[in-house]
């Protein structure tokens, strides 16, 4: 959930756009407004997790409210997007989290993508354990000491290994290759999608009970569920270069933007904005939190971030 390392995980259920581990590939259908001679359209990809919808809620809003385009969204997986991206499909990607071959081939090589900027959020991958396991057992929280807990950890889906909960498996993850690597004495299980893990997670944390699970800042649910991360080896440069052999920790990662080239030239008022559009991580978890967890609509969310930010969003204008 989406680094050379990683990615994230999948979605949230009940929003107002399509989403979940289990949807369609959406590179292949092109929005129904693309190409509209003379109308205002944009066309954004939407993630399947929800501080990537965050960032799709709120540009939609003020893209319709502010500058009077009207918006499509195509929610595409992570590498997908990037070929959707550069034939012209979407327009913009809002949040990536590292994919550094695409970016070589269609920023550098094809040019037919541009980059766009820092969202303004950086995101961290990594294993985490929850705050309350930490504190009953600290040196839980250095990884040369997990077999030490492997079997509070079991489950019926790990085979007699401690379990590592992961989350959807259309995501590019390390943690195969690092229990292996690492000779750890642990099995990675998916729960499927970020909805289901999360739902596996508050109930493990309801009942206080041990999991460690793959998990990544920022995160609305973790302002509901203390989590306290695993120290894995160093993050070095090129540490990952080789997803065989990774053998290290998820590194820090700035989250950009990225824009169809031909709208990064042509695309008006529209483009520059979704230049500009950079906020926080608190923002992002703001609206983060309304929808995953006040169970607002995405719409509705995005109005009231909107309404009480405009100190924020009127920069984007200028």
């Amino acid at each position: 959930m989406r680094i050379r390392t990683t990615a994230l995980v999948a979605a949230i259920a009940a929003l107002g756009l399509t989403t979940g581990c289990g949807a369609a590939d959406m590179t292949k259908q092109a929005s129904p407004f693309a190409g509209a001679q003379g109308s205002k359209t944009v066309t954004l990809s939407v993630q399947s997790w929800v501080g990537a919808q965050s960032n799709v809620a709120v540009a939609q809003y003020i893209l319709e409210h502010q500058l009077g385009y009207r918006v499509d969204t195509v929610q595409v997986d992570e590498v997908p997007a990037w070929d959707a991206l550069s034939q012209g499909r979407v327009d913009a990607l809002l949040e990536d989290w590292g994919h550094p071959d695409q970016e070589k081939r269609y920023v550098e090589d094809k040019k037919t993508i541009a980059d766009a900027g820092e969202l303004g959020v950086t995101g961290h991958i990594g294993w985490f354990v929850p705050t309350y396991l930490a504190e009953q057992h600290p040196d839980i929280t250095d990884w040369r000491n997990l077999d030490k807990y492997a079997s509070l950890f079991r489950t019926a889906e790990s085979g007699g290994k401690g379990q590592l909960m992961d989350g959807s498996p259309s995501y590019v993850t390390n943690d195969k290759a690092l229990v292996a690597n690492l000779k750890l004495d642990y099995q990675v299980v998916f729960a499927g999608s970020e909805a289901a893990q999360i739902t596996q997670m508050k109930q493990f944390a309801k009942e206080k009970k041990p999991f460690l699970t793959y998990w990544y800042t920022p995160q609305w649910l973790s302002e509901k569920v203390p989590m306290t991360e695993v120290k894995l080896p160093p993050y070095k440069e090129g540490c990952d270069a080789d997803p065989a052999k990774v053998a290290c920790a998820y590194p820090h990662t700035p989250l950009k933007k990225f824009l169809n080239a031909r709208f990064a030239r042509s695309g008006g008022k529209a483009a520059a904005f979704l230049k500009k559009f950079r906020w926080t991580t608190e923002d992002q978890n703001e609206v983060s939190l309304m929808i995953a967890d006040q169970k607002l609509s995405p719409q509705d969310a995005a109005r009231k971030w909107v309404d009480g930010h405009p100190e924020v969003w009127k920069r984007w204008l200028s």
